[in-house]
């Protein structure tokens, strides 16, 4: 029987992998959260060790896809999707740094649009159906969805992005893609950006177009990003040794995955989910009261600015309380296991340009402004709690060349720029551009649909 997932706001019905996946979005407007965890044991997570990324992407996905899709498909769309490097590189003692900047769009977000393209276009073609993703990116995103669904049939895509607070290279990366591919900048914020994507799909003068979301909101998205949290385990700590990660944090998708990692029984000891000065999650942790941030804050960390994280109502739920999409909390969760679990500090900007400076002087380590997050999150950590010669992976989710202007203004040299990213620099680009008015960008979706 397929695993069912349920809706965080627990007003309607359990639904199986391939349902969830293709509404995006629970019909009562909650987040799709598995109903329990499959487990791998001791022994299966130990054989990790011995297997290619792609391998352990199919042992932990097919734990979900069972019943909806066959062993074999499963293991060559992960082939097919898992062509690239994930570097460990030991910085100190057992401390790594994991980059998962080496995919077609030099970001984390590679890891699960690729699996969700080929995901979804099976299951449309199966269906004979045709589906409209929108999507909201505060960087990284857009482009990573864009990319991983060009040209894949039966789909549309439509990303909202915020125009001031995205990067030169992460906007080219979307805009100079058509076909099926739509961008439309925003002037606003993401979270005006995420919040029109949302009421999209709540709208019922919408409801003649197929919607569907590839955001953190879609459990699409959570469920790759679970993978590399085995894989590193599987090349840093011993059979059955616990590890610890450092994630930089804005949506908290990524952030969920090593939650879900950990809930099929990886070994984990501590998961630091750093944020930069959107710091609703830390205070939450402490104070026990949320309060999100509105206007969200603009910072470097460009990906991380969210003054409210959608994936808070899928932890809020996971340590058994229950956070509606508006931030307010029915009921609240177990706080104290929660703070056993999870560490998280808020890193100003000022502290993520002494970090990159810092890091680089001492290790001749290359950061981004994420992964300075990640760095300075995990020394907070450290100043409380000792490693005690535990493996610790610090997660870095760009690639330095995305963030130019700030790294030369640091280290007064500019980083080497992937080819990718310098053929999509070098061509035209092509968007649409509105104000932040939900009305404006409903008629621009009936324009679009007739």
């Amino acid at each position: 029987m397929a695993l069912l997932f349920r809706s965080t706001n627990e007003q309607s019905p359990a639904v199986n992998l391939r349902e969830a996946f293709l509404a995006g979005l629970a019909p009562d407007r909650g987040l799709y959260f598995p109903e329990k965890f499959p487990q791998l044991a001791p022994e299966e997570i130990a054989a990790f060790a011995q297997l290619p990324y792609h391998e352990i992407a199919c042992r932990v996905l097919s734990r979900y896809t069972d019943g909806i899709i066959s062993a074999e498909a499963l293991a060559a769309m992960c082939r097919d999707a898992y062509t690239f490097d994930v570097p460990l590189e030991k910085v100190y003692d057992r401390v790594h740094v994991m980059r998962l900047d080496q995919g077609p769009t030099a970001s984390f977000k590679d890891f699960a649009a690729q699996m969700m393209a080929r995901l979804m276009g099976r299951f449309l073609k199966e269906d004979g159906k045709q589906l409209t993703i929108l999507t909201a990116t505060s960087g990284d995103t857009g482009s990573a969805v864009a990319h991983a669904f060009h040209k894949i049939p039966g789909v549309r895509v439509i990303v909202l992005f915020p125009f001031d607070e995205v990067s030169v290279s992460q906007r080219k990366l979307m805009t100079v893609l058509k076909d099926n591919i739509r961008t439309v900048a925003i002037d606003g914020k993401f979270d005006d950006c995420q919040a029109m994507v949302k009421q999209a799909f709540a709208d019922p003068a919408l409801k003649h177009i197929p919607l569907s979301s590839a955001n953190s909101i879609n459990i699409g998205r959570l469920l790759p990003q679970s993978v590399y949290y085995f894989y590193a385990a599987s090349r840093l700590a011993k059979p059955g040794e616990p590890i610890v990660f450092s994630i930089p944090s804005g949506n908290f998708g990524d952030m969920m995955g090593s939650v879900v990692a950990r809930a099929m029984g990886l070994p984990v000891r501590k998961i630091v989910a750093p944020v930069n000065d959107n710091d609703a999650f830390p205070r939450f942790l402490s104070t026990g009261v949320y309060e999100k941030i509105s206007p969200s804050r603009n910072s470097l960390s460009n990906a991380m600015n969210v003054g409210h994280p959608s994936n808070l109502a899928r932890l809020v739920a996971f340590y058994g309380g229950q956070m509606d999409e508006t931030g307010r909390i029915h009921r609240q969760p177990d706080l104290d296991a929660m703070r056993r679990d999870i560490f998280s500090s808020s890193v100003s900007d000022a502290r993520t340009r002494e970090t990159i400076c810092e890091v680089w002087a001492k290790y001749e380590l290359l950061l981004e402004p994420h992964g300075a997050v990640a760095w300075r999150g995990f020394l907070d950590w450290q100043a409380r709690e000792p490693l005690n010669g535990l493996p610790a992976a610090i997660l870095e989710t760009a690639n330095p060349a995305k963030f130019p202007e700030e790294i030369e203004k640091n280290m007064g040299w500019s980083p080497d720029v992937p080819a990718a990213m310098t053929a999509a620099i070098q061509q035209p680009e092509d968007f649409d551009r509105m104000s932040a008015d939900y009305g404006k960008f409903r008629d621009y979706l009936v324009a679009k649909h007739r």
